[in-house]
């Protein structure tokens, strides 16, 4: 739908579950959205396949309710419990029932996810779809970690890469996944987790396997049933038989953080400016996806940004003090979650034998710790209390 000739507030440029998700949330605060992106796709069509699936906290959960865009029970598989398996014998479990909670976490089908997320903003009258940029009062920034306007607007990324790449597909499994998250790290220095999908008696997984760069080519090569055999043998055959249910996806890993989130649209003019831009998402930053946390982020992302616009009062919402406010309490937000996941990351990328035994005997520990292991459910499953 091209935009007609009318003023818009802000301007979103990226058009995923993070820009749509805070398409909703100004809307509902009444302000005039612009959503560029290639618009609606009719729910007849036959969509791309995409095997990506996020595990969801309750926070998440609660915004996305709130916005009436939560799949369906088939498509948001409760997460009862998790299983962490070490490179030896060191383990961590968590229980739902135990953190007196229905779900640790919900696993959520993508493709499911956004065709909830379109629908919610092809009936929300305050956002209009378009094809390309439209002059706004804010300009929001939700494209993801390869942004383009990120870069135009000159925004400094820095960018640590692992030495690793995610490979993400489904599996069949003859054994039921019982509503389990399982995770395990292993001796080269890779990562497999398998995600429960299809529901609470489904029998199938997402997986997202980080291995070292230079075995990926090698994986993704194989054929179907091979693949699926060693996806067997790196789960120790906890599903039993696994069959390949759909193409493999590979990405590199990195950390990364934008230098500023916000900034002014006519930066260096001596007049306060009337136009701003502001990051969110993947856009702002990236974390290793060994917690399963990088959706959750930028979501409390645009939900902070969302509230802090509106307890603008008189405030424009392109006030840079306004955006700084979101910018420092997002930050700090991150800081711990990215501090943890890097030194997780780097702790088991090692394979000298000393620090196996060290990292297995943390993971021991962290299981008998009681308060310490609780706190951090809690801050994974997006509760604090």
């Amino acid at each position: 739908m091209p935009a007609m000739a009318q003023t818009f507030d802000v301007c979103i440029r990226g058009s995923g579950i993070v820009g749509r998700t805070l398409a909703l949330l100004l809307a509902r605060d009444r302000l005039r959205v612009a959503l560029v992106g290639p618009g609606d796709t009719p729910s007849s069509a036959e969509p791309h396949e995409d095997v990506r699936a996020y595990a969801l906290n309750a926070t998440s959960r609660g915004l996305l309710q709130s916005l009436r865009a939560w799949p369906d029970a088939r498509h948001a598989t409760p997460v009862a419990r998790m299983e962490i398996q070490g490179d030896q014998d060191g383990c961590v479990h968590f229980d739902a029932t135990a953190q007196g909670v229905d779900a640790l976490a919900w696993i959520v089908d993508v493709p499911a996810l956004e065709a909830r997320l379109a629908e919610a903003v092809r009936y929300q009258p305050q956002v209009e779809l378009v094809s390309s940029p439209v002059p706004a009062t804010l300009t929001a920034v939700c494209e993801g970690r390869a942004s383009r306007t990120r870069d135009e607007f000159g925004v400094e990324f820095a960018t640590t890469p692992y030495a690793q790449q995610a490979i993400a597909a489904r599996l069949h499994c003859t054994v039921p996944h019982g509503q389990t998250a399982r995770q395990w790290f292993q001796t080269d220095g890779g990562i497999l987790a398998f995600l429960p999908l299809g529901g609470e008696q489904g029998n199938s997984v997402a997986i997202v396997w980080s291995v070292p760069q230079e075995q990926a080519p090698q994986l993704l090569a194989l054929e179907p049933e091979a693949f699926a055999q060693r996806v067997q043998e790196a789960s120790h055959g906890a599903l039993g038989a696994l069959e390949l249910a759909s193409n493999r996806a590979a990405w590199p890993l990195q950390q990364a953080r934008a230098s500023h989130w916000c900034g002014s649209l006519h930066a260096g003019s001596t007049t306060p400016s009337t136009h701003s831009w502001v990051l969110a998402g993947d856009a702002a930053h990236n974390v290793h996806p060994l917690a399963g946390q990088g959706l959750n982020l930028g979501l409390a992302d645009v939900q902070a940004l969302a509230r802090t616009l509106m307890e603008r009062d008189w405030r424009s919402i392109a006030d840079l003090r306004l955006l700084r406010r979101y910018e420092r309490e997002r930050k700090a937000a991150l800081l711990p979650m990215g501090l943890a996941m890097d030194g997780l990351q780097q702790l088991f990328a090692r394979r000298e034998a000393p620090l196996q035994a060290l990292r297995n005997w943390g993971l021991k520990g962290f299981e008998r710790s009681g308060l310490l292991k609780e706190w951090m459910a809690r801050q994974a499953m997006g509760t604090t209390h």
